[in-house]
């Protein structure tokens, strides 16, 4: 029996937080589109191959969708990507307004602008880790409650304008809706995280200020046409996806190169000239949860030797695709100065993360002031005794214990 015809269960077991499961390089070879079974016990195509996964990105025939809702796969019983979300039928006018309204906030422009804030806040989130290490009675401090946790909660507070002292609630409400266990009433948070949203969405409609909630309330008055839940969707959804992965991307980041002394110690060497390229490789080598980014088909879609028929489930894993050795030399290898720049860590086409600016910004201040400030910085476990985060649609490890 091949590959394809097993239509093998998702998630599948890894080998560790860094490592992606053997199958998926089988995968890859034999069967780059394959049926598989989702967590939710549904059928789904995989697509796993780094050519089939960057067009499907970007093509305009596989949407978030159904044209059937209450027929379409769901890949998880959580509440974030479980199934079929927006309007069938305005799909693609929603997402161009949406990114109308978001791209002049999250431009490249001012993110540089906002590069002296996250410097200051990286700084003192560095100082927080430093004084941690000092009160510990055996010399460890947690880097991921730290610096990779608050850093990116702080920064999606400021740019949204959700306030500071909200963020552990947020924080909390984030987590449960992203986990996929039955003991976890992910719906329930999505529901009081929705709440919450429209009571601070009502806060920024009487007294408006310079952000980005503001800006869609404030859109969404002047637009009949503009749906006043789906911008509080929206504005969860922002809130989550703003500082979820990036949390994700440091702890990940900082594995990569704590696992391999030369590797930070090529950054340590030169923080200023050595960062940005490190901050890609960590983008295509970091893989953080175990599934991939859902989509449906549209029409009947003719892809790596298969039919995705209309109304098909479909999971683009980004992590296999950036592993991919037809698209990338020694493939699993972490090479800063490798030719191949064009991973898919952010996405491609039309849905190319709005936020890669932003998460850029945080990586690059990250890495370049912990390298400067504690180079001497090493893990204090081995990477097998990192505890990681099951059952959740990001995943990510629960601490990371350093020291220096």
């Amino acid at each position: 029996m091949t590959v394809a015809a097993e239509r093998p269960a998702l998630p599948f077991a890894r080998p560790n937080v860094l490592e992606l499961a053997p199958l998926y390089d089988v995968l890859r070879r034999e069967a780059p589109v394959a049926p598989v079974t989702t967590p939710a016990g549904d059928p789904a195509w995989l697509v796993t191959r780094f050519e089939e996964v960057r067009d499907l990105l970007g093509d305009k025939r596989l949407g978030r969708s159904h044209p059937r809702p209450e027929q379409a796969a769901r890949i998880t019983h959580g509440a974030v990507q479980e199934g079929p979300s927006g309007n069938y039928e305005t799909e693609e006018a929603d997402h161009t307004r949406m990114r109308r309204l978001l791209t002049p906030a999250f431009s490249a422009k001012r993110m540089r602008r906002m590069g002296e804030d996250v410097q200051a806040l990286v700084d003192g989130y560095v100082d927080d880790l430093i004084a941690a290490r000092e009160a510990s009675p055996d010399g460890v401090a947690d880097l991921h409650e730290n610096l990779a946790v608050p850093l990116p909660v702080a920064v999606i507070c400021r740019l949204l304008g959700v306030p500071h002292e909200h963020g552990d609630y947020f924080r909390d409400l984030s987590d449960r809706m992203a986990t996929y266990s039955p003991e976890v009433d992910a719906v329930g948070a999505r529901a009081e995280f929705g709440r919450y949203m429209a009571g601070l969405a009502e806060q920024k409609r009487a007294a408006p200020c310079e952000d980005v909630i503001s800006d869609l309330v404030r859109a969404q008055a002047e637009d009949d046409t503009y749906d006043y839940d789906e911008m509080i969707r929206l504005s969860v959804g922002l809130l989550f996806a703003g500082h979820e992965t990036t949390v994700n991307r440091i702890g990940l980041g900082t594995l990569l190169l704590l696992t391999h002394r030369e590797r930070w110690e090529d950054l340590v060497a030169d923080p200023d000239g050595r960062t940005d390229a490190h901050v890609e490789e960590i983008m295509r080598l970091g893989a953080p949860g175990d599934l991939g980014l859902l989509r449906y088909a549209h029409t009947d879609v003719e892809v790596g030797g298969v039919t995705v028929a209309e109304g098909d489930a479909v999971i683009l894993s980004v992590n296999a695709a950036n592993r991919d050795p037809n698209a990338f030399a020694d493939a699993e290898a972490f090479d800063p100065d490798r030719e191949e720049r064009a991973h898919v860590g952010f996405g491609h086409g039309g849905h190319f993360c709005i936020g890669a600016s932003l998460a850029r910004t945080e990586l690059r201040t990250v890495f370049s002031t912990v390298a400067r400030r504690l180079p001497d910085l090493r893990l204090a476990a081995d990477l097998d005794d990192i505890e990681v985060r099951t059952q959740h649609l990001t995943g990510g490890v629960k601490a990371l214990p350093v020291t220096w």
